[in-house]
């Protein structure tokens, strides 16, 4: 007998485990005899993955960790791309870490293995020269967002947008008084979510900014309070000592971002991919960020986008406000809340038209690419 469909899937990190997971679950509802080989962390293992060793070893941020850790990952990448070019999976699926992964895919695909890359990086962004790496590593492309598809159609890169998974899981209108009554906040009261992002690093740079701002707000507007969601026990400590000589109605939260997103008027959030949370939740917001001074004067030269948050690169225009570096101050920041507290119905209308196309249920669209690819559609 023929032996059953095996898939290979290397994720690196907590979200790639949960796209991952959502795929395979998609996949095995397809074949079920399915068999799944690589490195995932418990979400994949769950679902049937015998993971190879830890995901945690990968999971590696910042340039001096990266280096601390270079021999390891280079020698796990090496044994890696031996044990999977002796057990022949039919696909080989790369879920984001894209430093990690195209080397890999790049030496399977030459090895004759069909080689997938899930979650396109920022190359359409900077570093562009990447994707001569990536045409030449990758059978398949798989992008979350459309715009992504483009730039690789217009770099013959095969690839086929999926949508986003988040897109499915919130719901096209979210129930901002059964979020405010979960939360114990007020039906009444105007209220912004402040997200100066899940790092310390970020929360160094942003967490007094954005408590300066809503201390200006609060002056702007007497009645605001304020929900700030924190991505850790660590980043509570952090912020409640930004918070101890501050008097602000604010409701400090364990996790929980989702609700705090559900529950508010407006939000003050860092750029990254919490923008895409909030957009989905349909709240207006305002975008800012800081970077070392000298990052700044880099990226300026690196970066080829004319946006940096994802909703307005999603909408291919300013939809929502970006202060970013020196621009980004207490007062410009709260002048820019103010008028989406009364009325922030152009971002809401675009972003309800930006979530219904990313709402392409993602994992079935993803898991039909992979066995088009296998040859078992």
């Amino acid at each position: 007998m023929a032996r059953p469909l095996r898939i290979a899937l290397v994720a690196g990190e907590a979200s790639g485990d949960i796209l991952g997971a959502g795929l395979m679950q998609a996949l095995k509802a397809r074949h079920p005899q399915v068999e799944f080989i690589g490195i995932g962390g418990p979400r994949m293992q769950a679902e049937g993955l015998a993971s190879y060793f830890p995901m945690e070893r990968l999971a590696v941020m910042g340039l001096v960790e990266v280096l601390g850790r270079l021999p390891e990952l280079l020698a796990r990448r090496k044994r890696l791309i031996h044990t999977l070019i002796e057990a022949r999976p039919d696909v080989f699926i790369g879920i984001d870490a894209p430093d990690f992964n195209l080397t890999l895919e790049l030496r399977l695909r030459q090895a004759g293995i069909k080689t997938v890359h899930y979650v396109s990086p920022s190359v359409w962004a900077w570093r562009q020269k990447r994707v001569l790496k990536i045409r030449e590593a990758c059978d398949l492309m798989l992008t979350l967002f459309p715009f992504e598809a483009k730039f690789y159609l217009d770099h013959q890169v095969p690839v086929r947008f999926v949508g986003h998974p988040l897109a499915n899981t919130i719901p096209l209108q979210a129930d901002r008084q059964a979020a405010r009554a979960a939360l114990g906040v007020p039906a009444e009261v105007p209220l912004v979510a402040l997200l100066p992002g899940s790092r310390g690093g970020e929360v160094a740079r942003l967490g007094e900014l954005f408590l300066d701002t809503a201390q200006r707000l609060r002056a702007l507007r007497p009645g605001v309070q304020f929900v700030l969601p924190c991505a850790s026990a660590e980043r509570r400590t952090q912020l409640e000592a930004l918070l101890a000589s501050r008097d602000l109605p604010l409701l400090l939260l364990d996790g929980q971002s989702h609700e705090a997103l559900a529950a508010c008027d407006t939000v003050l959030i860092a750029s990254g991919t919490a923008t895409l949370e909030a957009l989905l939740y349909k709240r207006p917001m305002v975008v800012a960020y800081r970077v070392a001074p000298l990052t700044y004067r880099i990226l300026r030269r690196l970066v080829k986008s004319p946006y940096i948050s994802l909703p307005n690169l999603l909408a291919e225009r300013m939809l929502v406000p970006e202060l970013i570096q020196d621009a980004a101050t207490p007062d410009a920041l709260a002048q820019a809340l103010v008028p989406l507290l009364d009325n922030g119905v152009e971002q809401t209308q675009g972003f309800d038209v930006i979530h219904r196309a990313l709402r392409q249920d993602a994992s079935q669209q993803a898991a039909d690419a992979v066995l088009k690819l296998a040859g078992q559609a």
